[in-house]
């Protein structure tokens, strides 16, 4: 399994979460600077204040403190204690430094900052198991999980779990490019045939479907190696 307790890892998570735009992507080509995708993903919950919110898979918190807007409080969770200590020290100082890779060992300084109009006071980060939620979990009134299904080694554990975790009427934002992997997920606990239509079933549950759409992610290696994914939104409705 990846290490996401690596420093490489960390530092490439701070910049896809709080990076300039120049900084993700220093190339004009299709414009990939311009794309977002951390911040994109929780505008897809509806515009409305609500007591309540989980951020699963959180990794440094952008997605936790961009949620502080319109939540009560916001609780970030995420497998890695190194995220885990990141976005709390963004919490309490209100920036990070961190290291860009440039090339070969050469690294630029980079500041991590809080998004504008946060409430980080609200905001609650620990580690801990998606898969292994305490059972006082419960009535949320936003469930938002950005590519971290097909990361789990049994995302059906979770899909089972999200009633649980969702009051009636609340909404869950789930975003994931399928990227199955050995090295995460035993093949055996993989979808059987195509994965939109597994997540509609088992999501359609106790779930309905209010939207879905297709958006790009970037994810900056060094100053001329990229990875771009292309990641499934949905967003879902408890059901009374």
């Amino acid at each position: 399994m990846q290490d996401y307790e690596s420093e490489k890892l960390l530092n490439e998570y701070l910049l896809m979460h709080y990076g300039k735009d120049e900084e993700r992507m220093p190339w004009t080509i299709g414009g990939l600077g311009s794309l977002d995708f951390v911040s994109r993903t929780v505008e897809f919950f509806t515009p409305k204040l609500v007591n309540l919110s989980l951020d699963l898979g959180c990794a440094v918190g952008r997605t936790s403190f961009l949620l502080s807007k319109t939540s009560k409080k916001v609780i970030g969770i995420d497998f890695s204690q190194s995220f885990i200590d990141a976005a709390n020290e963004l919490k309490e100082n209100g920036k990070k430094s961190y290291r860009i890779h440039e090339e070969g060992d050469a690294f630029v300084d980079a500041l991590a900052e809080l998004p504008e109009g946060v409430s980080p006071e609200k905001v609650s980060f620990a580690q801990g198991d998606a898969l292994d939620l305490p059972e006082g979990f419960k009535g949320f009134d936003r469930v938002h999980a950005s590519n971290l299904l097909c990361r789990l080694p049994d995302p059906q554990v979770l899909l089972d779990r999200l009633p649980s975790l969702v009051a009636e009427g609340g909404e869950v934002v789930l975003a994931t490019p399928f990227s199955w992997m050995e090295q995460y997920t035993a093949k055996e606990k993989w979808p059987k045939g195509d994965s939109w239509e597994w997540l509609e079933r088992e999501m359609g549950r106790q779930f309905s479907l209010s939207y879905e759409t297709d958006e790009p992610f970037l994810i900056r290696e060094h100053g001329r190696k990229f990875q771009l994914g292309v990641s499934k939104i949905s967003v879902w409705k408890r059901l009374s």
